[in-house]
């Protein structure tokens, strides 16, 4: 018996000393070499990675019920970063693909853009030039089957039919289509090809001499989606420039770099990152951007993060333009990505983000405590900083100067606007929030236009024309109120509804504008009335 445990015993050392150098070697690869040269592995008892392996073989061969070793090692990252900061994460192969797809500026698929109406998939408009174009699929279009299979009347979720329309580039799809007007169902066989993901939402003249260009996210393709925009507005006379940042999530470093290096003097300080084991890197304007000289605006809120708030800070910091918006979200820390064999990710920080003034963008966190940094922006809307800039107060430790007019400005989380708008929150009446919140609004619209795609059509060909004189039928605005009623939506009274209306029209008008459209026409109706906006034009007609 003894001779049997003794047996025992070593074949565990010699397996458990081979999982330690399996993670070694796994490790190491992930290192640089200067990293590596630092780099020790406690053989003994004590150390914590072999305290780490030493639990997951006893859960795995003893524990009373059987367990997913591979789900068990997913919950030990995961409890390991979320003790960390709110933004060091672990993501599966799937989430890495999701994640990473608007990123990237591509997908592979059929290129339509669509939307829902109840269980039907409604072609919004294709992509042009996309597959789907260019087989002869049109707004409006409904597809009903996908290879054969319905797809349309069957309570299929939206996650499950966009899984049957994407595919591999050069692999074939069979839709079926209804379209009104054709009796027939029609049968299209589209190739699924690469489809651009755009992360500039919106490009136009918003006044004479101004131009206007919002950015989504911060992807592979956004410097030159914003090198583009760029060009046609100056072709269009723009002298100056209102860059939206609002709800702008970030995304990559180089993206925010080249983007702030089209408005700064060679040598202009963007950012510079720091970290614990990561030396401080600068990045630096080469002098060569296409936009050195006219006025800039950047609009923010407080969901303006990370890369934008790179942008953001720099612009403010070199004197290089005015912010107008509220404070920002306040994510300055940056994580590598760091590759697992089966194809899961960790987003691992490493260094802090720092404006040219030498302000840290990250706001403060309790590590392990994510609930209260994600209750964060409702701790604005509650002790009044979204309504009122008085609201906010920095310790004069926090006060920094921009670099050429040495304005003051302030650290300790996120990028405090040069004029602060504030939220106006009887903007939206109740009753147009739980209509809204029901999609009614989005649903009725989308039936609106289906019905009279043709009728809006060939009555507006031009948009301008559109934007000044099209108004919202009465009877649309009657359906939205009757369907609200058959859901026990309906205003408080009569005032209410009256509050309700003039906002409702704007919104519908820009909606239908996007279906008629794109989104640059959509933010064109939108933004008359938007008060960052209206600030921004007040700052630049100055």
């Amino acid at each position: 018996m003894i001779i049997w445990w003794l047996r025992k015993t070593a074949q565990k050392r010699i397996f458990m000393n081979n999982i330690v150098k399996y993670v070694f070697t796994v490790i190491v690869s992930l290192l640089s070499v200067s990293a590596f040269a630092q780099f020790r592995v406690n053989h003994n008892d004590e150390s914590p990675l072999r305290k780490l392996q030493f639990a997951e073989v006893a859960i795995s061969n003893l524990y009373v019920d059987k367990v997913d070793e591979e789900k068990l090692v997913e919950n030990a990252i995961r409890g390991i970063l979320d003790k960390l900061d709110p933004h060091s994460s672990y993501l599966t192969p799937k989430e890495v693909e999701q994640s990473n797809e608007p990123l990237n500026g591509n997908f592979e698929g059929i290129g339509v853009q669509f939307n829902m109406i109840e269980d039907t998939l409604l072609v919004i408009q294709p992509v042009t030039n996309g597959p789907s174009e260019r087989v002869g699929i049109i707004a409006g279009d409904r597809i009903v089957s996908v290879n054969d299979t319905a797809i349309a009347g069957v309570k299929m979720s939206k996650e499950e039919i966009m899984k049957r329309l994407r595919g591999p580039k050069g692999t074939k799809v069979r839709l079926g289509i209804v379209r009104q007007g054709i009796k027939d169902l029609l049968k299209f066989t589209v190739v699924r090809d690469k489809i651009p993901v755009k992360s500039v939402d919106a490009t136009y003249m918003i006044r004479p001499g101004i131009g206007y260009i919002r950015i989504g996210s911060f992807g592979a393709t956004t410097h030159d989606e914003f090198v583009e925009s760029l060009s046609r507005l100056q072709q269009q006379g723009m002298v100056h420039l209102i860059l939206d940042l609002q709800e702008n999530g970030g995304g990559y470093l180089k993206a925010a770099v080249d983007i702030a290096n089209e408005f700064l003097e060679k040598g202009d300080l963007i950012v510079y990152t720091e970290g614990r084991k990561v030396p401080r890197t600068e990045y630096k304007a080469d002098g060569k951007g296409v936009f050195l000289n006219g006025k800039i605006v950047v609009l923010v809120d407080g969901y303006t993060a990370s890369a934008a708030e790179i942008v953001t800070g720099a612009v403010q910091d070199q004197d290089r333009g005015l912010v107008v918006g509220r404070r920002t979200f306040g994510k300055g820390l940056v994580q590598r990505p760091i590759d697992l064999p089966d194809g899961s990710m960790i987003r691992l920080t490493i260094a802090h983000y720092y404006t040219p003034s030498g302000r840290c963008i990250q706001k403060p966190y309790k590590k392990g405590d994510n609930r209260d940094y994600a209750m964060d922006m409702l701790n604005r809307l509650k002790s009044g900083e979204l309504m009122n800039a008085d609201s906010i107060h920095f310790a004069d430790s926090l006060k920094y100067e921009t670099l050429r007019q040495h304005r003051t400005v302030y650290g300790g989380g996120g990028i405090m606007p040069d004029e602060f708008v504030p939220l106006d929150t009887t903007i939206y009446t109740k009753f147009h929030r739980e209509l809204a919140a029901k999609s009614i609004i989005i649903q009725q619209n989308l039936r609106y236009v289906d019905n009279h795609r043709k009728e809006l059509q060939n009555r507006w060909t031009s948009f301008a024309d559109f934007k000044q004189n099209y108004e919202v039928p009465k009877s649309l605005l009657d359906t939205i109120i009757s369907e609200g009623e058959k859901q026990n939506i309906k205003p408080h009274d009569e005032v209410e509804l009256q509050k309700t209306l003039p906002y409702l029209r704007i919104q519908l008008k820009a909606l239908i504008a996007r279906d008629l459209w794109d989104m640059s026409e959509y933010f064109s109706v939108f933004n008359e009335q938007n008060e960052m906006v209206k600030k921004a034009l007040e700052i630049l007609q100055r």
